[in-house]
């Protein structure tokens, strides 16, 4: 699922710090914020909208939740906007306990419902909409355009987005399927998504070390007619140590830079040494494929 304008969505903890300054970023861009969620303000109006005590309160009204709320909270949140309809949950928060993150995918299973996350940092719609906490509307980042960028990290999102526009070529979309180690949407997912995407001609896939995400996308690409182009982060780290992201350990031999790029390049996906690169393979694979 690509985020839309027509996207209706519900934001939780609206009324905090983050959830006011980015929720009030995104309605600028031109998202679609109908309500929020505070038990504590309930029935009262933030940035113009109705701050509702719970999710199931808005039933009905949204099909999107965004959730600025604390770790121990993200269960008991998840639980909500699924029980009350949410097609799509973007989980931005990280150190969530596992036995709950194993709930909250219980919970979106059994209600229908997709969870991006956790720890992402939002989907970016260039020129349409944005949920999270991706600086979309800084317009030297990002620009609308035909290539997809799907990342693990915001950071390196946002570094590859921002190479992307200083080279003229825009975005189509940007999905970041978070660095924790039980994401709802895998990064295979989202190139499948990208894939079926009418605006995208081309996609950039920014992994790391740890987990098999790469490698089960690689299995996904190789069937692919439009060129996927890669960089994986944490070449030079040590064996075994964990870096950044929950997600980012390699143990047992697996989920190594190495294996990850044999895995992509066997699949015909050209891997970038520096994501400095990535523009000019992206580029060449675009005119390739014309």
């Amino acid at each position: 699922m690509i985020l839309r304008k027509h996207h209706k969505i519900l934001v939780q903890g609206i009324t905090g710090k983050q959830g006011t300054f980015w929720t009030g970023e995104m309605q600028t861009y031109g998202a679609n914020v109908v309500c929020g969620v505070n038990p504590r303000k309930a029935g009262t109006t933030h940035l113009g909208v109705p701050v509702h005590a719970s999710a199931r309160d808005a039933a009905g009204q949204f099909d999107v939740a965004l959730m600025f709320v604390p770790p121990m909270m993200a269960r008991d949140a998840t639980i909500d906007v699924c029980e009350a309809g949410a097609r799509l949950v973007i989980c931005l928060a990280e150190h969530i306990p596992a036995h709950d993150v194993m709930m909250m995918h219980a919970a979106a299973k059994a209600n229908g419902a997709r969870i991006v996350g956790p720890n992402t940092s939002g989907l970016v719609t260039p020129g349409e909409t944005f949920a999270g906490i991706m600086p979309a509307f800084n317009p030297k980042v990002f620009q609308p355009g035909q290539v997809g960028v799907i990342s693990r990290s915001g950071s390196l999102g946002t570094l590859v987005s921002l190479m992307l526009t200083q080279e003229g070529m825009g975005q189509s979309a940007f999905y970041g399927v978070g660095g924790d180690p039980m994401i709802g949407t895998t990064t295979r997912e989202a190139l499948e998504f990208l894939d079926a995407d009418e605006r995208t001609e081309a996609i950039v896939l920014c992994g790391e070390i740890g987990g098999n995400a790469e490698e089960e996308a690689a299995d996904y690409a190789r069937t692919m007619k439009k060129p996927v182009v890669a960089f994986i982060a944490g070449r030079s780290s040590p064996p075994g140590k964990k870096m950044g992201h929950a997600g980012a350990i390699v143990s047992g031999g697996k989920g190594d830079y190495a294996s990850k790029r044999r895995a992509l390049e066997k699949a015909g996906v050209r891997v970038a040494d520096v994501p400095s690169q990535i523009p000019v393979i992206i580029g060449e694979e675009m005119r390739a494929a014309a």
